[in-house]
């Protein structure tokens, strides 16, 4: 019989949170079953929850950064055993046979990959999220929790899940390393761990910011230089000076006025999801060969590897730990800029 869990779900775009009981299918024999331990707010769950990015499967249970113990396997499972500390991030599954499945792209898989939460799986079952007490995924979607971070550590590892893995990727893509030059935009719940993740890899990092509020925490975090862009002048000085700038903001921004700080055959790589459209001019491309490029998430194979690194360098995210009951009022601080960078849920204080 399936086993049925606490959990918050919400009932429409407008709904607040509601502590539910939630059911997780019986093992199947590829499968892992998780006590999720800390589960973590996502911008993208807000978008989702509040029908901002289309259609949504009401109830709605969130949650695509998730750490938690193995309590039990499938028969066929080899990679993980009981006890391990693992996570899983914004996939639980892909078709594992066309091409960017087996070049470890399960994110672009040419089927559909199945996200998290919120979508239906090839069972025709609809995936429910991190924010409860257990989850049931299958083994090759779940990545173990490196040994380098001590317990401690593990709430504010939890949104490398997401927020880690969807700006590594980039990062390492585009060749970023020991001397890169690389520009953040935005210092919020993605760009913070992009300052973290850049400065590890060795590189020169510039925060783009709108004002000046996070200046003493972007230079902490790592980066050598801040700079303010709401007076406009940032961009005249700066131009031409990044190889690579990273665009992590929710919003429409002035893309143009971004490309021109880029150097010869710069890259600009988006990886916000705001509502509205993105719009560049052919001639900020065209000059200088700039290049505007996108990605969503990383594969499983890049995620753990991500993950390795970030252990090896310690990094992790900087986070606020909230309970079950402090969601609804999150959500309105993380869409105003006021969290500090990213919130996890306790998620033993799911049951009450």
């Amino acid at each position: 019989m399936p086993t049925t869990v606490p959990a918050l779900a919400a009932a429409a775009a407008d709904a607040p949170f509601e502590r539910v009981q939630i059911e997780r299918r019986d093992l199947r024999p590829d499968d892992v079953q998780i006590d999720i331990r800390w589960a973590g707010i996502c911008h993208s769950d807000i978008h989702m929850k509040r029908g901002e990015w289309g259609e949504t499967l009401y109830p709605l249970t969130p949650g695509h950064e998730i750490l938690g113990t193995v309590v039990a396997v499938g028969d066929q499972v080899t990679r993980h055993q009981v006890g391990d500390v693992v996570g899983v991030g914004c996939l639980v599954d892909s078709c594992g046979e066309c091409a960017p499945c087996t070049d470890g792209e399960e994110q672009y898989c040419t089927k559909g990959s199945v996200q998290t939460y919120g979508q239906e799986d090839y069972h025709g079952e609809v995936t429910k999220g991190g924010y409860s007490d257990q989850v049931v995924v299958k083994d090759a979607f779940v990545v173990r929790i490196p040994d380098g971070y001590a317990e401690s550590d593990h709430a504010a590892v939890t949104p490398l899940l997401c927020a880690g893995i969807t700006t590594y990727h980039p990062l390492k893509e585009h060749g970023v390393g020991p001397g890169s030059r690389v520009g953040v935009i935005g210092l919020g719940g993605l760009g913070h761990v992009a300052v973290k993740i850049a400065a590890a890899m060795g590189a020169e990092v510039t925060v783009l910011s709108r004002t000046d509020a996070k200046k003493a925490d972007g230079l902490a975090f790592g980066a050598t230089d801040y700079r303010a862009t709401e007076d406009g002048t940032a961009f005249s000085e700066l131009a031409g000076s990044f190889d690579v700038i990273i665009n992590t903001v929710g919003s429409g921004i002035p893309l143009d006025s971004y490309m021109r700080l880029l150097d010869r055959g710069g890259v600009l790589a988006n990886v916000g999801a705001p509502t509205d459209s993105l719009q560049v001019s052919a001639f900020s491309l065209l000059a200088n060969r700039r290049r505007l490029a996108g990605n969503m998430i990383g594969g499983l194979p890049e995620t753990q590897e991500m993950l390795d690194f970030c252990a090896e360098h310690g990094v992790a995210a900087t986070v606020e730990v909230i309970g079950a009951d402090q969601v609804d009022d999150y959500y309105d601080k993380v869409v105003a800029g006021d969290v500090r960078y990213r919130a996890v849920i306790d998620t033993t204080t799911l049951a009450g």
